[in-house]
């Protein structure tokens, strides 16, 4: 087994409950939609994100993306901009399983490289682990990783993800919830392990190592273990 020098882990589904993103995140933004945009539409950001969104009528394009749950990288950096505010005023806080934050500190501490990988925007992603039940988590990353740099289901994605980390991508261990994900990030060389929560209804695919938490990852691949 190649030594695990990083690890790249999605979020919903794998460290954070799919309810959390689901029944807290999604409806936040989707009400907050309007006051924002109000807001802030003339910002050159938020202006900028609003000319990738095809149409005359874009809030009503974004309302479908979000009733859809489309994958479109302007409506997730829409959301992250969003979430931010409630994230930074205490309204929201990043939803982590309890197994989670103990692993992440000490995978950080034996000189484990960490990175994100979600469907999520980075701002999304920051945000979460920086304001997460668990406290602060941010610092722990060395790396965060949306779609702009391709789709959860391309192999070119995590190859692009490699290269970024400057890793073997055999060295690099993927967790996700997702087989599809698990499929292209195995194609690209490296190393996987499917998140089964109950909690979460995940049935496993077969073809990936498989997790119940992130105690069982560490035993399964040899990582060091949370203290206690």
């Amino acid at each position: 087994m190649t030594t695990v020098r990083a690890i790249l882990t999605d979020i919903e589904g794998t460290t954070s409950a799919i309810a959390f993103v689901k029944e807290t995140l999604f409806p936040f933004a989707e009400a907050a939609l309007d006051g924002f945009l109000d807001a802030h539409e003339g910002d050159p950001k938020v202006a900028a994100l609003l000319a990738e969104v095809p149409g005359p009528d874009r809030r009503g394009t974004l309302r479908r993306w979000m009733a859809e749950d489309v994958k479109a990288t302007p409506l997730k950096s829409l959301q992250g901009l969003i979430w931010r505010a409630g994230f930074e005023d205490g309204r929201l806080k990043g939803h982590l399983w309890p197994d989670v934050a103990p692993c992440l500190r000490a995978w950080a501490a034996a000189g484990i490289t960490l990175a994100v990988y979600s469907s999520g925007s980075v701002e999304a992603q920051r945000l979460l682990f920086r304001h997460s039940v668990a406290g602060d988590l941010e610092g722990l990353f060395g790396g965060f990783f949306d779609t702009r740099i391709g789709a959860k289901r391309e192999a070119a994605s995590y190859a692009a993800i490699a290269r970024e980390l400057a890793l073997p991508p055999a060295s690099i261990l993927f967790l996700s919830d997702v087989a599809e994900e698990l499929d292209a990030a195995s194609g690209a060389g490296l190393a996987t392990c499917q998140l089964v929560r109950t909690a979460d209804g995940t049935l496993p695919c077969g073809r990936h190592a498989e997790a119940t938490d992130f105690p069982a990852v560490a035993q399964r691949f040899a990582l060091p273990h949370a203290p206690g």
